[in-house]
């Protein structure tokens, strides 16, 4: 039904005018596990200190900024993965238990499975890294 409807959404010139589903997990601002030959390349950090009478989660975005689309949310408590960092704003993956930090030769980005996106760095506690 949704195809049928941009189908002819499209002819009739009113693509704008229909909502585009978000796609998950796609990010405008990929996240980057940067080269190092001698340290490891993450930290593991735990998201912290949001209050009960605010939002009550951390916004992951597909970039790094308020600006950036909102793909998920995080919550006290969640464990995640530190690879790269732009200003106050951390790129992670998420929602794996383990991920290698181990030393790399080149820049990439993460390759690791789970879920990645950048969150603000004000309520990440890192834990080890």
């Amino acid at each position: 039904m949704v195809r049928n409807l941009r189908a002819i959404a499209l002819v009739a010139g009113l693509s704008g005018l229909l909502p585009t589903p978000a796609l998950s997990q796609a990010l405008d601002v990929p996240v980057i596990e940067h080269a190092d030959e001698d340290f490891d390349t993450c930290a593991l950090g735990r998201v912290t200190g949001l209050k009960a009478d605010g939002d009550r989660f951390l916004a992951v975005r597909s970039g790094p900024g308020s600006d950036y689309t909102k793909l998920d949310e995080l919550h006290n408590g969640d464990k995640v993965w530190l690879f790269d960092q732009k200003g106050k704003w951390i790129g992670v993956v998420y929602g794996v238990e383990e991920v290698s930090c181990s030393p790399v030769v080149k820049d990439r980005p993460v390759p690791h499975e789970g879920k990645k996106g950048w969150v603000h760095g004000n309520w990440i506690e890192i834990l080890a890294g």
